[in-house]
Order: structure tokens, then C-alpha cells, then sequence
């Protein structure tokens, strides 16, 4: 899931299919199958996956386990998630209720487990299907969220679910929910192609304002939301789901349809530099011209 320490920024994967169990190897199911086992029965629980790097296979030894806890809304248990919390980690776990951590990263809980660390963090399952609707009719919202600078697509708890590997599932909805999401949905390319096309140039005029009173602070912010509106662009493109932040424009430039050293490019827009007018609007320039080539290749233009 995408949680303070992840993102989760690849192709998604196969379904696991009901009541499955993700072959993770043999560390993760020694430290998830408790765990698990133990979450599937609490009240109002619908499943549980796994996600971020572990998911993916690109874990290293020291990576948290992300589980995402899909509940049906007004149904948690959390008394008996803080049980199953103490339990597990052998001393009492703050456990929150639903929103306790904002208004898109629900909430959930931070255990140790021996030396493992594992995240619950709760998705509202209905939610999910509300929004993977409204993705597959080009419509999204943003929120802000702690954590998350540039905030939270709603088509990122899509996202999450179709990247993710389900380890519980007794009866099959999360499955069913994945089914229903398949391949990135060409509507929403459309709409977040149109988006970047017109706000990302908005954006960075603003940012000239800001350039030409020597407003640094001002100017990385009105950089950060322009390169950000072009990876998910860059993303949607290439039918990949984008989630979180952390590595959004490594993973862009990864994609055939980026602009020849589209990483490089990008970064260096946020390396420490002069903050006099004429050293932002240098920035500005190439800033300028990456989001042309970026968005020479959206729908419409081509």
C-alpha cells in the first residue's frame, strides 16, 4: 500500500484469486501467515493484500511489510484489531479508528514483530469501488493528505489494489473488485493527458511571478506540482498506475514514452541553485521546455 515508506509504481500483477495466499517466500510467510490468519478473522474485515516494495519482489532485507486491511465502512472491529495488535507485537499497539491518519490514508497501526516491521493501513472497501468506477469514466478527485505533497488521486486506491497481492480473500470480493479494474482505463489517460496538458503550463507561468521577485519557495512549489501532473501523464500513457511520490520521476523515466533523460532532467529542476531572478528563471526555461516534450506526446496533439 502506498504508506509513508512505500510507492508502488509498476504494472499490475495477477490475481490471486479467492482465499489465496501470495507465494512471498518462505521469511514473509513465516512472518505474514500469523498475522494474516488473524486479521482475515476480525469483524468486518473483507481482506487483506500486500503491497509496496515486497509485493513487487524488489524488497531488500530490511523492508516493512505493507498490509492493506479492506474493511467494510462502520463495521471494523478495531477493538479487536488492538487485541490481535498486542498480541502479535507483545505489548499494546496504538490501533486508530477509520481517518485516524487523514482523510485518504484511513488509518491503521505500525507493529514490530520480532525484528519485522508490519503497517496496517485500512482501506474503506467501498470506497475503493466507488472510485475504480468513477477511473473507469476518466473521473478522479485529489485530496490532501499528510505525507503526501503533491496529495492523493482517488485513483490511486486502484491502483494499490491492482498492484497488489492478495493474501486473504475468503470470499472472493477483493478478487471480483480486481476483475472489474483490469488494464489502465483509457478514459482516465485521456483525462489526466488533458489535465497536464493545460495545468502544468499554468503552473510554471505562475511560477514566473514568483521568479521574478526572487520567490525560490514559491517557484519549487509551482516546479513540484508541474513535474508531478507530467509523470503521471508520462504514467498513464504507458498504462501503468503511479501511487505514491517517493520515486515517481525514476519511474517515469523508465518508460518508453518519456523524453530522452527525462530522470535527469527533472531532477535537476530541484537542485540547489541561485535565488535571484534571473537563476529561477533558467529553472523556469528547461522546466518549459521538458513539459513540451512531455506533453507534444499526449492524445490530441499528436
Amino acid at each position: 500500500m502506498a504508506n509513508e515508506n512505500e510507492n508502488e509504481n509498476e504494472t499490475a500483477e495477477t490475481d490471486a484469486g479467492p482465499g489465496a495466499a501470495a507465494d512471498t517466500g518462505a521469511d514473509e510467510a513465516g512472518v505474514l501467515g500469523p498475522v494474516v490468519q488473524r486479521l482475515a478473522g476480525v469483524g468486518g474485515i473483507v481482506g487483506v493484500c500486500l503491497g509496496g516494495s515486497r509485493a513487487r519482489g524488489t524488497h531488500t532485507a530490511g523492508s516493512d511489510y505493507d498490509l492493506g486491511l479492506y474493511y467494510r465502512p462502520g463495521q471494523l472491529d478495531t477493538g479487536a484489531l488492538r487485541e490481535v495488535a498486542a498480541e502479535l507485537g507483545g505489548r499494546p499497539v496504538e490501533v486508530t479508528e477509520p481517518g485516524g491518519w487523514g482523510p485518504w490514508v484511513d488509518g491503521g497501526a505500525w507493529l514490530d514483530i520480532g525484528p519485522a516491521r508490519v503497517d496496517w493501513i485500512y482501506r474503506d472497501v467501498q470506497r475503493v469501488r466507488h472510485y475504480a468506477a468513477e477511473a473507469r469514466h476518466g473521473r478522479y478527485v485529489s485530496g490532501q493528505q499528510p505525507g503526501h505533497p503533491y496529495g492523493v488521486p482517488s485513483y490511486a486506491y486502484v491502483g494499490e489494489l491492482a498492484l497488489a497481492r492478495v493474501l486473504a480473500d475468503p470470499d472472493g470480493e477483493l478478487a471480483a473488485l480486481r476483475g472489474e479494474i483490469g488494464s489502465f482505463p483509457a478514459e482516465l489517460t485521456r483525462t489526466l493527458e488533458a489535465d497536464a496538458a493545460w495545468e502544468a503550463p499554468f503552473a510554471l507561468a505562475n511560477a514566473r511571478k514568483g521568479a521574478r521577485r526572487g520567490d525560490a519557495g514559491y517557484v519549487a512549489g509551482c516546479l513540484f506540482r508541474a513535474v508531478g501532473l507530467l509523470v503521471h501523464a508520462l504514467h498513464a500513457r504507458a498504462g501503468q498506475w503511479l501511487v505514491n511520490e517517493k520515486g515517481a520521476i525514476a519511474s517515469a523515466g523508465r518508460l518508453p514514452c518519456a523524453p530522452p533523460e527525462f530522470e535527469r532532467r527533472a531532477q535537476e529542476l530541484f537542485a540547489p541553485g541561485g535565488t535571484d531572478p534571473a537563476s529561477l528563471a533558467a529553472v523556469l526555461d528547461r522546466a518549459e521546455e521538458l513539459a513540451r516534450e512531455v506533453l507534444a506526446g499526449a492524445e490530441g496533439t499528436r
